[in-house]
């Protein structure tokens, strides 16, 4: 596993859980949003320190009663062939292990689910998943590339829709703990977030909002150019759609 990060405690990333958090080196989306460009474009992640496998187990050994879980988060994790046997070894030591994932590789999802290697998943919803949504012209850095609707927009990449459908269904049979997230990117209205509530919507789904850091360094500058919607206007939204989960809030 390629590890370029690793946040040793963390109270707020595992929902109850004391946890640390392993960051994997790699991606296969390009969201224009994204504050972790070292994490995700080849040209930066050449030069990110890699902490070894055994130098993180090692560290694990040494928080035993000390910390319930590890999150696993990126980049992708998903597109590591090895994330089984990672996550193997980190159960084996007896941590819970929750994974973070844009849903774009419901085989590796499920694959972990079924062999009982994750107790929690955070999936990304990143736009409304019709194919007629009408994108917001970011201007794309890979001009070769033509975005047919918004949710390729805000992933930066061409993306199979099937398979992050495919995703939230899994997550939707309730073998493990789960919820759904959105960050609440600049070029996102409020009608976006209405038909992607409609369509993850479920009394024992949680959904989490995250507000844009305009602070932040992004993927690529072009999105800030987009009208973003307020806090206020959020708040607003998350009280029309309260009703259609059993949690929403703004993070």
């Amino acid at each position: 596993m390629e590890i370029g990060g690793l946040q040793k405690l963390t109270l707020i990333d595992y929902p109850g859980k004391v946890a640390c958090t392993v960051f994997t080196i790699g991606c296969n989306f390009r969201c224009p949003f994204c504050y972790s460009s070292e994490l995700v474009l080849p040209e930066k992640t050449k030069k990110q320190p890699r902490i070894s496998e055994n130098d993180f187990f090692s560290f694990l050994k040494q928080r035993k009663g000390l910390l319930d879980g590890i999150v696993l988060c990126g980049g992708e994790p998903t597109i590591h062939k090895d994330l089984s046997e990672f996550c193997k070894k980190i159960k084996n030591l007896g941590f819970l292990v929750k994974l973070d994932t844009n849903g774009s590789n419901p085989e590796m999802l499920e694959k972990l689910i079924n062999s009982h290697l994750i107790d929690y998943v955070a999936m990304d919803i990143k736009a409304p998943l019709g194919l007629k949504n009408q994108i917001s012209n970011i201007k794309n850095q890979n001009k070769n590339v033509k975005f047919k609707n918004k949710y390729e927009e805000m992933a930066g990449v061409k993306v199979n829709l099937g398979n992050i459908k495919k995703s939230i269904e899994i997550l939707k049979q309730g073998k493990v703990g789960f919820e759904f997230r959105t960050t609440v990117a600049p070029g996102l209205t409020e009608k976006d977030i209405l038909e992607m509530a409609d369509y993850i919507k479920g009394k024992n789904t949680k959904y989490f909002f995250q507000e844009f850091n305009t602070q932040k360094s992004v993927l690529n500058p072009e999105i800030l150019k987009l009208p973003a919607l307020k806090k206020q206007e959020i708040e607003k939204i998350i009280e029309q759609i309260k009703p259609k989960f059993q949690i929403c809030k703004l993070r």
